[in-house]
Parts: C-alpha cells; structure tokens; sequence
C-alpha cells in the first residue's frame, strides 16, 4: 500500500483493509495447520450432510412402519451399515442424527460461550464484592457435576430440543468465564486501555472497544472444542433417557443397548454412531488446536 492510497483512504477504510489483512494472515497460519485442515475438511463434510439430509435420505427412513429392512440385518450391499432393531437403514438414521447433533451441540455452545464471555468479563472489569460475588457463582457452577445438573434441568424441564441445549448451555460456561477473566485481567493492564481511561474513557467504551476484542479471539479458539464436549454431554444425556425425541446419535445408542444388540453381537447399530462422535469430537479437537496455535503462536513450538 503506497503513501498516496494512504493519505486518501478513510481510517474506516484502512481499519477495514487491517482486518482483512489480519485474517489472511491468519487463515496462513490456520493453514500450515495440517491437522487443522483435516478437522475442518471433516465438520465441512459433516455439516453438508447434516443440512442436506432430507434430499440425502429420505425422511420416510426415520418411521418404524416403512422400514424397508428387517431388524438386525448385517451390513450388506443393500444396507451399507446394516439395519437397527426396527428393520430402518443404519446409514440415513446417521445422517439425520448428525443433523440433531450438531444443531444442539452448536446451540449448547453458542448460550454456554455468550453467558462465560460476559460473566468472565464482568468479573475481570468490576473490583471489590460485584467481582467477588461474580467469581463465587462462577465457582459454584466449576464444582458442581455439570451432568448431574443437566440431568436435573432436563428431568425438571421436560423433554425437549430446547431443554437439551439449555441444560448443556447452563450448566458448561464456568470454565470459559474463568479464562475470559483471566485475559480481561491481563489486557486491563496493557498500556492503550490505561491510556484511554486517563482520557476519561468510560469503562463500557474501554471493555467494548478493547477488552472484548482483545478476548475474541480465545472465544473462538475455545468455542471449537466446546461444541464437541457438547455433542458429548448430549450423546450422553439421550443415552440416558433425555433427549428430544428426535433422532440423535445419543439415542441411536440408547436404543442400541435397549434393544439388546450390544449382548447379542450387532456391533454395527453400537460401531456407527459411537464411531460418528469419535470422528466428529476429535475434528473439533483439531481445529480447536490449530485455532489455539493461531491465537498463540507459542503452542507451534511444544
């Protein structure tokens, strides 16, 4: 960029050209990421799968009474990944389990991310009690056995989507609330936040315009792999009998050991869906890493 095209661009114009040079140069970084490439080649693939189930498999599949199979059929040219105890195809049911997955594991995450962003934030900017008050609920919420308390919102609540992403959402963001108070601590002490405030900057303007974008970009880093511990604890709360009534890989487990197939040897209606979390979790776990490596370069070295 020359000195003429400087002097004639706007600061909006030259903030805007300073982010988009700031994401090329992360996207570089997030690229050299070979594991990184491959977490995200995976959710891509997944999630096109998940969004276009129903041009995918039909959603017929999902009704007992038109199961095209018969109950318990082995893998086999005709049905790829076998049949489940009700005669319905192994495979479309994955398709439309990953879409309940991802739907409640993103949305678990995105409430549990938004309160521990503004809960950490509120207790890295306020001093004295609110602060200590802050750090005490967030402390109840880290000692208390996240699954025992979903497992109490969703008996309480009733069965439902929305009652699975609340109970994960609630009961998941006390960690991140603590990392994002322990970054606002730290950026409360750079220099340009204590210059604007001795130029009468309020707080609001100070944790808007320097403490939350300079905490961005560790929610993101940790988002990714909040949305596979989420997909984990609603895998585990369907196999315990609490879901949404829906199709999900937890259920698909759930019905899996109810139906017997685990004691009588139909490894397959176990294998699919447990292998499903496994690959999807683990991509989640990649990006996140390469997402960590970008925010902190540091981590490349170890």
């Amino acid at each position: 960029m020359d000195t003429a095209t400087v002097a004639i661009a706007s600061p909006r114009q030259l903030a805007r050209r300073r982010r988009a040079d700031a994401f090329r140069a992360n996207w570089r970084a997030f690229a050299r990421q070979p594991g990184g490439l491959l977490g995200l080649v995976v959710l891509v693939i997944v999630t096109l799968l998940a969004v276009f189930a129903p041009v995918i498999a039909d959603v017929s599949v999902l009704d007992p009474t038109k199961a095209p199979g018969r109950p318990f059929e082995a893998p086999s040219a005709e049905f790829w990944f076998g049949t489940d105890h009700l005669g319905r195809p192994v495979l479309p049911l994955l398709i439309w389990g990953a879409r309940t997955s991802l739907t409640v594991g993103i949305a678990a995450t995105i409430m549990s991310m938004v309160i521990g962003t503004l809960m950490g934030l509120l207790a890295g900017t306020m001093r004295g009690w609110r602060s200590a008050v802050i750090m005490r609920v967030i402390d109840f919420f880290l000692v208390i056995p996240g699954l025992v308390l979903a497992i109490v919102l969703g008996a309480v609540l009733g069965s439902s989507t929305f009652t699975i992403v609340v109970a994960i959402g609630v009961t998941s963001w006390a960690g991140t609330a603590r990392m994002i108070r322990a970054q606002t601590l730290s950026l409360e002490s750079r220099g340009y936040v204590e210059r604007s405030r001795a130029l009468g900057a309020s707080q609001a303007h100070i944790t808007w315009r320097h403490i939350l974008p300079g905490v961005m970009p560790l929610v993101l880093a940790n988002t990714s792999l909040a949305v596979g511990i989420a997909i984990i604890s609603e895998a585990t709360l369907a196999f315990l009998g609490i879901n949404g009534g829906g199709i999900s890989w937890g259920t698909m487990l759930q019905q899996a050991m109810g139906s017997g197939a685990a004691v009588a040897g139909f490894w397959w209606l176990i294998v699919a869906p447990g292998l499903a979390i496994l690959v999807v979790v683990l991509a989640f776990t990649l990006v996140s890493r390469a997402l960590e490596t970008v925010v902190n370069p540091t981590l490349g070295d170890r």
